[in-house]
C-alpha cells in the first residue's frame, strides 16, 4: 500500500541508485522518459538531481511547467521501463501520449498534480530549481521534493527492506542494452561503536 513519506527520508528512496521514470505535464501534454543517472544531492529540505538530455520532450515541458516527479519503478515494470526509455515522447501525435501508448496506469501526485504511474515503489514530486550550468554542460537538473510516497511493502520507517518475500518489488538498475539489475542480497554494515565512521 502507498504511504506517505517524511519529506526527511525522502531522499532515501533514490540513495541506493535506481533506475527512475521522470514524468512530466505542462499545457495538457504529459511524458514519462526513464532515466539511468539520478541522485539524492541535499538532506533538508531534500533536493536530488536527475540527468535529462537536452533533446527530451521531457526536459521541454519541464522547463516550461517547473516540475517533474521521479517514479522508482521495481523488478514487474522492467519491460515497461525499457519501452517508455526507447520511445520519444515528441513522436507520438496528440492527444495520444506515451501513457496512452503503453496503457500506463498512473494517478495524480497529492501536491503537484503530476502524473505518477502505478505499480511503481517510490514516487517524488519536484519542484524544479533551475541551474543553467549545470543544465546545460551536463544536463544535470535539480529539484526540491514536495512530496514524497513509498510502497510500505518495500520501504518503512526511512529504509529499504529488500527482502525475498518481497522481490517483485525490489528496485531495478540500468546495466545498459535495455537489461537491468536487480538487487539480490542486504547485508548489515558495522557502525563504528565511537561514532567515528570516516
Amino acid at each position: 500500500m502507498r504511504q506517505p513519506v517524511a519529506l526527511a527520508h525522502a531522499c532515501r528512496l533514490v540513495n541506493h541508485g535506481p533506475t527512475v521514470l521522470v514524468c512530466s505535464a505542462h499545457g495538457g501534454r504529459r511524458n514519462v522518459m526513464a532515466a539511468a543517472w539520478s541522485m539524492p544531492v541535499e538532506f533538508t529540505p531534500p533536493r536530488v538531481a536527475v540527468v535529462i538530455d537536452k533533446s527530451t520532450y521531457s526536459r521541454e515541458l519541464i522547463t516550461a511547467s517547473g516540475a517533474f516527479a521521479l517514479c522508482i519503478p521495481c523488478r514487474d515494470q522492467a519491460g515497461l521501463t525499457a519501452r517508455v526509455g526507447h520511445t520519444s515522447g515528441r513522436e507520438i501525435a496528440a492527444p495520444d501520449d506515451k501513457f496512452v501508448r503503453f496503457g500506463i496506469e498512473h494517478f495524480a501526485g497529492p501536491v503537484l498534480g503530476l502524473p505518477l504511474l502505478a505499480g511503481c515503489v517510490g514516487w517524488l514530486e519536484c519542484r524544479w530549481l533551475s541551474e543553467p550550468r549545470s543544465e546545460q554542460l551536463y544536463d544535470t537538473f535539480f529539484g526540491e521534493v514536495v512530496s514524497a510516497q513509498a510502497d510500505d511493502a518495500v520501504f518503512a520507517q526511512g529504509r529499504w527492506s529488500m527482502r525475498e518475500d518481497n522481490a517483485a518489488l525490489h528496485t531495478i538498475h540500468h546495466l545498459g542494452g535495455g537489461q537491468f539489475g536487480v538487487i539480490g542480497e542486504v547485508v548489515q554494515g558495522q557502525i563504528a561503536a565511537d561514532g567515528a565512521n570516516g
